[in-house]
This record gives C-alpha cells, structure tokens and sequence, in this order.
C-alpha cells in the first residue's frame, strides 16, 4: 500500500482509467462480434452500416491508446476485406 498521499491518488486514478479502458475495450469486440455474425449471416446491407461505427471505435481506441494504431489498422483491413468478399 502506498505511504504519500500523491502515491494513493494515483493508485486510485490508475484504478478507474483500467476499469475505463477496460469497457472501451469490451464494447470493441462486442461491435466487432456484432459486425462478424452480419457478414456470416448474410445481412450485408446492416452490415455495411455497423462497420462504419465499427471503424470509428477502432480509430478511437487506437488515438487512446488502448489498442496500437497498426492493430487497429489490420482490424479494419480483415473486416472490409470480409464485407467485400461476401458482396
């Protein structure tokens, strides 16, 4: 346990921002399981809809820092290249 005051602080600041980045993180892969299961079903129009809030998820983790720019970079590469082959 921390003895400065400034110590506990931050232990209690780094706690919040993990939560935080912890249900950005979450929603994430839930939009991105969401978008998957309307490519494999066949929904492409939904789909083509969903992967626009897909990709400004995925640009906003990335310029947070919770997931790396090049990751979100491939991920949006994976996704479209999905959608288009099943168009």
């Amino acid at each position: 346990m921390p003895q400065r005051k400034c110590a506990q602080k931050r232990l209690r600041v780094d706690k919040t921002k993990a939560l935080h980045n912890l249900q950005l993180k979450s929603d994430l892969k839930k939009e991105i399981k969401g978008l998957r299961s309307l490519i494999a079903q066949g929904k492409l129009d939904e789909a083509k809809e969903k992967i626009k809030v897909a990709f400004a998820k995925l640009d906003r983790a990335a310029a947070k820092g919770i997931i790396h720019k090049n990751t979100a970079a491939r991920r949006k590469s994976t996704l479209s290249l999905k959608l288009s082959k099943k168009a």
